[in-house]
């Protein structure tokens, strides 16, 4: 399906465009698929997935209350019912919630053939050489990608619902969430996490085409420490223990950057300094 691309050297503008068309319509129709089977799965997607960490017998729930206990502090994890409900209140909102969870579910599952695309797009415009030295990006940008999801879904989200469906200014006030508000939450926790932990893979790229450089990571590294905490408190509930589990992740992840850029950099130098010598040699 598609139209065949031409070498790089004979494609025009216009040329890309139309190869870039056909990307983004593969790209699609993988999202309708896996959106296709997420729609039919309804009952595991809500039931067991999305309402999962609405449960106060959900797996981050019981974690943390064995570990709150061990230390005897009272984290509010032990909990046999979870103080709110959840309801729809127009028409066609759980229709349309249905629809809009499925959508995203596609987007998670096709994320790797997405890359995929997107990678047969990008890659006849790089040499041989750094075709080689980026052999595994799709993979390892699709383990971060997932394993960001899981660190949403479990850490994030858990976090996120203990704390906002407990939270009352008044015992008169009931906390009975709609669907779309619950729904928001969790997609984006688990969305926001999943291109968080994209993190390393863009400064890789980044570095490779000398935007960044590790000592200018590094030389930054409090900034990104404030800017980290400023995330994380943006994301996770107003209490410092969330705040610092979901930051910890995130800081390791920008010294796994630093450690990369430090590797791309030497590469670049390195094939700097050859093709010096190759010039100086046939002058």
């Amino acid at each position: 399906m598609g139209k065949v691309s031409k070498p790089e050297e004979e494609m025009s503008f216009l040329d890309h465009l139309e190869d870039l068309r056909w990307h983004l319509i593969r790209s699609t129709l993988a999202v309708l698929i896996a959106a296709t089977i997420a729609f039919l799965a309804k009952g595991f997607i809500f039931d067991v997935l999305l309402f999962g960490p609405s449960q106060a017998d959900f797996w981050t729930y019981d974690i943390l209350c064995r570990v709150t206990s061990f230390f005897g502090v009272d984290g509010g994890f032990c909990n046999n019912v979870m103080p709110f409900g959840i309801q729809s209140r127009t028409m066609g909102g759980q229709f349309s919630a249905h629809i809009w969870v499925a959508i995203t579910a596609g987007f998670v599952i096709a994320f790797p053939y997405i890359l995929y695309e997107f990678w047969k797009f990008v890659a006849p415009a790089m040499k041989d050489n750094e075709r080689s030295n980026a052999r595994g990006f799709i993979f390892i940008s699709s383990l971060l990608f997932f394993i960001g999801v899981l660190f949403g879904y479990y850490v994030i989200t858990p976090l996120s619902i203990n704390f906002l469906g407990k939270y009352q200014v008044s015992e008169i006030v009931l906390n009975e969430f709609d669907l779309s508000s619950y729904i928001s939450l969790v997609r984006a926790s688990v969305i926001a996490s999943g291109l968080i932990f994209e993190l390393p893979i863009v400064i890789f790229f980044l570095t490779k085409v000398g935007v960044l450089t590790p000592d200018f990571l590094r030389k930054y590294r409090k900034y990104a420490l404030i800017g980290v905490l400023v995330l994380s408190a943006i994301i996770t509930p107003p209490d410092i223990v969330s705040q610092i589990i979901v930051a910890i992740p995130v800081l390791i992840l920008y010294e796994i950057s630093i450690f990369i850029s430090k590797f791309v950099y030497k590469r670049l130098q390195k094939e700097e300094r050859e093709n010096k010598n190759k010039l100086a040699r046939k002058e």
